[in-house]
């Protein structure tokens, strides 16, 4: 598979190593963006309040699925008009768009492989790009959950701060020293 990731960083780095690992063909944009129209699928992984700027140096998106990785912690806000940044991604591209590997540590990609079962990729979006969330777990070492449709984005966006609050509050002591905020 084509796939394109906007985003450099550790989540959009690690994903991508782990589908190249799998056989896609991966094309990694940073902030100069590019052209994603050769693309079957589109990973968003800025950081949540840089989506509409990431974006607006994009070209191709049209009808392109993508998988949003955003997350908005710490008071950050979807741009306005919008309950989730997923929600602001589908009115940019028109595309299927999910809400995808935005709740997985990238400090723990390196894990994945030797977990005895394997570990989830909670993701909500648009029927339409099921096949290909599915797809994109398995070959990144996941088991994709669904959790409903793009409504439920914004739920699922705010589990960042849920996940780094249980972190620092001792009881995933583990994940939070081996993650920082940015990398969840």
């Amino acid at each position: 598979m084509n796939i394109t990731v906007i985003g450099r960083g550790n989540i959009g780095g690690g994903l991508a190593d782990l589908w190249e690992r799998a056989g896609h063909q991966v094309r990694r944009l940073g902030r100069g963006g590019g052209d994603v129209g050769a693309s079957e699928a589109v990973l968003l992984a800025v950081p949540g309040t840089a989506v509409q700027v990431a974006l607006s140096s994009v070209v191709g998106l049209e009808g392109k699925t993508v998988l949003d990785a955003t997350n908005l912690y710490g008071g950050a806000r979807p741009p306005a008009g919008f309950s989730s940044n997923a929600e602001y991604v589908k009115s940019v591209t028109g595309g299927p768009t999910a809400k995808a590997f935005n709740t997985n540590f990238a400090s723990l990609f390196g894990q994945i492989a030797d977990a005895r079962a394997r570990p989830s990729n909670l993701w909500s979006g648009d029927g339409e790009a099921q096949s290909l969330v599915e797809q994109l777990s398995l070959d990144a070492g996941y088991e994709a959950v669904r959790l409903g449709g793009l409504s439920m984005a914004s739920t699922q966006e705010g589990l960042a701060g849920t996940l780094i609050a249980i972190a620092q509050s001792g009881l995933g002591q583990f994940v939070y020293r081996m993650a920082s905020p940015e990398q969840l």
